[in-house]
């Protein structure tokens, strides 16, 4: 019994594997998993056609824009311009990035103004417009003011004003 059990522990183990190595693929473009697929050629003649072919392949499919090839840095301003707003389509460009550049974000106030309840819209050097939904700053913000934002629970993000007591906010554009 002891041993059939083992036997199916390690067939579903096998399977899991395999199971994420699928999904990987899955998640990369098919020109880009080509030139990865080439690695795994023992012949060196056979392993340089399959990258030539590959690459050659991906080039065309850059060009015709099938595939988007961004670095870090490309990633981290798309994450930074997205910050706050819900666009779950662009989950992969965070893959590249640390978790503290993905749960938060720094920035100085361009502009601030307050609404008839005491509440403020601050406008930020990158254009991005939070505002404010609860709690109390000691402080009027005002241009070049420093803000901290990072995500809070169930999807809320919360902002710091030059070091004061956070606030919670949302990104309205």
């Amino acid at each position: 019994m002891a041993a059939a059990t083992l036997a199916v522990l390690a067939a579903a183990g096998t399977a899991g594997v395999a199971w994420a190595k699928d999904a990987e693929s899955q998640r990369q473009a098919t020109a880009f998993r080509a030139v990865l697929d080439c690695r795994g050629l023992a012949d060196n003649t056979a392993r340089l056609a399959c990258f030539d072919a590959a690459t050659a392949k991906m080039g065309e499919a850059e060009t015709r824009g099938d595939i988007v090839v961004i670095d870090r840095a490309q990633a981290s301003a798309a994450h930074r311009e997205a910050f706050g707003l819900h666009v779950p389509s662009l989950g992969f460009v965070v893959r590249a990035l640390k978790p503290e550049e993905v749960d938060s974000l720094d920035g100085v106030v361009r502009a601030a103004r307050a609404d008839i309840n005491g509440h403020w819209t601050l406008i930020l050097e990158d254009g991005a417009r939070w505002r404010q939904i609860s709690g109390d700053l000691m402080r009027a913000p005002r241009a070049g003011s420093k803000v901290r934002i990072h995500k809070g629970s169930l999807g809320s993000f919360l902002m710091n004003v030059d070091g004061q007591t956070t606030i919670k906010v949302h990104r309205d554009e």
